[in-house]
């Protein structure tokens, strides 16, 4: 399906815009990477996760993305709107404009094109509930800070980017009260891991539930087609059959392949306030460092309900980034995406 909106903005004369195509791939990682150069000093985007991102079932790449193209051809704009949960009330609205296509109106007019998309997610909310779509920046980002605050955004959050380098090699940790630790290779249970951190995140800002086979569905879409992923990554903290605790990681970050990678570390509520989630964070690092990382990172909501940043200071890590998360409401109501 495609979606096409009479959008009040114009393109500059002789640009066009269309909707997105596999066959843009090359291009669009071409075009990513140079605007994350220009805004953050180091590429974050390749091949095969774009294609990934694209070629996720829940994502209709026609219906749900705009390119746009210079007067020569070159692909200098590109937005995608995320809208894949089965109650879709926090619409995820990200792009790009090409440094050198900057101040021509190229953003604005995608951005519009953005906001009309995520309109069409309210028809699948309830009546009475609050949508907004939200979208963020790296907060030293002037252009995009600038561009959402025209379109009526507001700034609603920040994130941070933390890291750690290490002296010497992390010690080893010990596990008490009957835990184990295991990996996605020794127990390949998918639907259980899901579970975990589905659960382990539900306490977090913006988390909204969703039935389990969407999710999993996803999850093995993500496991079957990311060429880094690494079953012995996937840390498990064991207490008999059931996961307490999950440390999934990665060996490198998006834009730093020498930064190792906790993508998702989270304690399921039964087992918390007992060290568990400052020992699998300790333990991440140790498997880490045994694969030649210097240095680990992650990404942490700063005002984490779960005291989370409070905890990753605890274990050496100190704040190198932070981006901000806007939002703009849609529709007001019952707002089942907070607590």
């Amino acid at each position: 399906m495609v979606t096409e909106f009479n959008t009040k903005l114009a393109l500059p004369a002789h640009f066009t815009a269309r909707p997105t195509t596999m066959d843009d791939l090359e291009a669009a990682v071409s075009l990513l990477n140079t605007c994350a150069i220009h805004i953050t000093g180091a590429p974050n985007t390749n091949l095969a996760d774009l294609r990934s991102e694209w070629e996720d079932p829940t994502f209709d790449l026609q219906a749900s993305s705009q390119v746009v193209f210079s007067p020569e051809g070159q692909l200098v704009g590109y937005i995608e709107v995320w809208d894949t949960a089965p109650i879709p009330v926090t619409p995820w609205v990200w792009g790009r404009v090409h440094p050198a296509y900057e101040g021509q109106g190229i953003g604005s007019f995608l951005m519009e094109w953005g906001e009309a998309r995520a309109r069409q997610a309210i028809a699948r909310c309830p009546d009475d509930v609050r949508v907004a779509f939200h979208s963020s920046t790296p907060s030293t980002y002037l252009p995009a800070q600038r561009l959402f605050l025209r379109h009526g955004l507001s700034l609603v959050r920040h994130f941070w980017r933390m890291a750690i380098e290490f002296d010497e090699a992390p010690q080893p940790v010990v596990w008490n009260n009957g835990l184990t630790i295991r990996t996605f290779a020794d127990v390949p249970d998918l639907t259980a891991v899901y579970q975990a951190s589905d659960d382990a995140f539900q306490d977090h800002w913006g988390h909204v539930a969703q039935p389990l086979e969407t999710g999993i569905k996803q999850w093995q879409h993500w496991v079957e087609n990311d060429p880094d992923f690494d079953p012995t990554l996937w840390l498990l903290a064991m207490d008999g059959d059931q996961i307490a605790g999950i440390s999934l990681c990665r060996h490198r970050a998006d834009d730093d392949p020498d930064m190792g990678w906790v993508n998702n570390l989270g304690v399921r509520r039964p087992w918390r306030q007992k060290g568990l989630g400052l020992a699998l964070l300790q333990h991440s690092f140790a498997v880490l460092h045994q694969r030649g990382k210097q240095r680990v990172g992650l990404g942490v909501d700063a005002d984490s309900l779960t005291g989370a940043t409070r905890l990753y200071e605890k274990a050496g890590m100190k704040v190198i980034r932070q981006a901000d998360a806007y939002e703009k409401v849609l529709r007001p109501g019952r707002d089942i995406s907070r607590h």
